[in-house]
């Protein structure tokens, strides 16, 4: 595995350099959508108070607020691909703005869970800056450059959680929260526009290259077709858990006839997914696939591992850090419980654009291993966190951990761009899907267990992910873009 000799330093505050003037415009707009979908965590206690609604209804909010997520990724990261990020962000932070205003000024539950389950929907603005960074970076920044994209977009619901609940008390009253949630999704509205006049697909000259054709990701070979398949499986099943925990069985949102009915349709939706999906790729792979346009689909494969493994866990552990810390420390308040937990999500800032930029300067392949075996012991140590542990130890622990786990996100992200560029959405999308799909299994495995046996079962399967990724193959050389017309590009990926 070779180091790279190119300077993988960016200079953020050069905005006359277009790319890193799109950076900015991008990450911004994720960091948007990112506070549009947390908006109401902070505020749940005045939205329960204000709508007299139950605990059981509330944590339905929450379910419902990730439910619709992992399908939106797979759906947008095809219309990235297929019509451009630019046009895609911008109807994505527009129809987002008003869905927020809705959700802000409802007055019932049942229109207030429509809003919340729709804005799921926003979940899948990350995305669409994946493409739109690694069409402005050459291979030897582009991790660094999507690290800062990811972590920086991702403290959107940080921010959120410490600034919100300060501005529902500036508005004051008992509609102050309704206030706050709709100031979001007024500044996401405007700055869809702004987003739109501002941002360009690709540099003044350069190709935005399309898949060949729509409606599945297309593969290379047999082989990667039945892959792809059984990939989907998951992402179904983690939607079933999701229908499961909105039953009697768990929140009790709706009553077992629509749960089996929402499982009958899953299972249709599968079939009918998988008929189209043998149906785009059977043509193409009978044809024969030259030899210019096939990519390891084993790379997509291990990838949605990785990120199971990080972005899942860090959801998951983000959802339950709070109370974790408020049950294992005699003498904290609630307070002070959220502040210590909100040290994982803060973490962003920093680790994702470092996991990026170790990948850009030491290797794709090696950084993932380094920042995965780092994980797994981080969730180990965590499990071995009790009331008898100094809290200042806990907290050093927990932030150690999380450096690996989004410094892991980085590294993912910064080798996606580079399997295939003129899929680099789908594949984007599927990888995001499996975060998705990551926490659902991770929470669903706390409702059974222990805390410290939920850290241990995130470590386990963290080595389950870095196996897989030692399978990986380092990407070097260049990869190849077939246009309509026959000419072909060639994209530099890495050093050989």
């Amino acid at each position: 595995m070779s180091t790279a000799s190119a300077d993988t330093g960016l200079n953020l505050l050069r905005l006359s350099d277009p790319k890193i003037k799109t950076l900015h415009l991008t990450w911004f707009a994720f960091f948007l959508t990112f506070a549009v979908w947390f908006a109401h965590a902070p505020l749940l206690s005045s939205i329960q108070a204000s709508l007299e609604l139950t605990d059981a209804q509330i944590r339905a909010l929450l379910i419902l607020n990730v439910a619709i997520t992992i399908p939106a990724r797979i759906i947008v990261g095809m219309l990235v691909d297929k019509v451009g990020p630019r046009i895609i962000y911008a109807v994505l932070l527009i129809v987002s703005a008003f869905l927020c205003i809705g959700f802000a000024f409802a007055t019932t539950y049942t229109s207030l869970a429509i809003f919340r389950f729709l804005l799921g929907f926003v979940g899948a603005g990350f995305v669409i800056g994946i493409r739109l960074v690694s069409e402005w970076f050459p291979a030897h920044q582009v991790g660094t450059a999507e690290g800062i994209y990811g972590g920086w977009g991702n403290f959107g619901s940080a921010a959120a959680a410490m600034i919100l609940p300060t501005l529902a008390l500036a508005f004051g009253g008992d509609d102050g929260w309704r206030y706050a949630i709709a100031l979001v999704g007024l500044i996401c509205g405007v700055y869809g526009f702004v987003f739109y006049a501002k941002a360009r697909n690709t540099p003044k000259g350069s190709i935005y290259f399309k898949p060949k054709k729509s409606g599945a990701m297309l593969v290379s070979s047999w082989g990667a077709l039945w892959a792809l398949i059984l990939m989907n499986i998951p992402m179904y099943l983690a939607l079933a858990i999701l229908a499961w925990r909105l039953s009697p069985s768990g929140v009790n949102l709706y009553g077992d006839g629509v749960l089996y009915s929402f499982w009958a349709a899953l299972v249709i939706i599968f079939i009918y997914q998988t008929w189209t999906t043998y149906q785009v790729n059977a043509e193409h792979l009978r044809a024969g696939v030259p030899e210019l346009e096939k990519y390891s689909f084993k790379q997509v494969a291990i990838l949605n591992v990785a990120y199971f493994a990080t972005f899942g866990s860090e959801l998951a552990v983000v959802s339950m850090l709070p109370l974790y810390f408020l049950q294992t420390f005699e003498g904290l308040t609630a307070v002070t419980a959220g502040l210590l937990a909100s040290a994982f999500a803060f973490m962003n800032l920093v680790s994702r654009p470092m996991g990026g930029w170790f990948s850009d300067r030491y290797g794709r392949r090696r950084s993932l291993l380094y920042m995965i075996a780092g994980l797994a012991l981080g969730y180990f140590m965590m499990g071995l966190i009790d009331s008898h542990w100094w809290l200042v130890m806990a907290v050093l622990v927990t932030m150690a951990c999380s450096f690996f786990v989004q410094a892991g996100e980085g590294a993912v992200f910064a080798m996606i761009p580079l399997i295939k560029r003129s899929m680099t959405g789908q594949i984007a999308g599927m990888a995001g899907a499996y975060g998705n799909v990551g926490a659902v299994i991770y929470l669903t495995v706390l409702s059974f267990v222990s805390y410290s046996t939920f850290f241990y079962v995130i470590a386990a399967s963290a080595l389950i992910g870095f196996v897989a990724v030692w399978f990986m193959d380092n990407p070097r050389g260049h990869i190849a873009e077939v246009m309509p017309d026959g000419t072909v590009h060639t994209i530099e990926v890495g050093h050989k």
